[in-house]
């Protein structure tokens, strides 16, 4: 099972761009990214919304995620969102196991 959140940070004047480039840039995205039981950690921008950023956090397991949430990153990731003074709105997904039903298979391209 697989923990995805889909977390959106919202600011103004580009700042949630501006926090997604410095947590890049200090290093955090690389650091998070080797932390035991790191799917994914991916930041997007969304085409209709400029001052919106969408980070696509996945995990093996809530346990690697609450030592995620322990880590001295979370610490830079709450500074850096109190900086630029963002604004989150938070979506969870678990893994579905069965995997894509044979009836949505005909709508994927490889």
């Amino acid at each position: 099972m697989a923990i995805s959140v889909n977390i959106y940070y919202t600011g103004k004047n580009g700042a949630a761009r501006k926090f997604a480039d410095e947590m890049i840039t200090s290093g955090t995205v690389r650091k998070i990214k080797e932390e035991a039981g790191n799917l994914r950690y991916d930041y997007f921008v969304k085409l209709d919304d400029p001052d919106t950023v969408l980070l696509i956090d996945s995990w093996e397991s809530q346990t690697a995620l609450d030592i995620h949430h322990d880590s001295p990153m979370m610490n830079k990731i709450i500074e850096l969102r109190d900086k630029y003074d963002l604004h989150m709105r938070v979506e969870r997904y678990v893994t579905d196991e069965s995997g894509i039903p044979s009836k949505d298979i005909q709508y994927i391209r490889d």
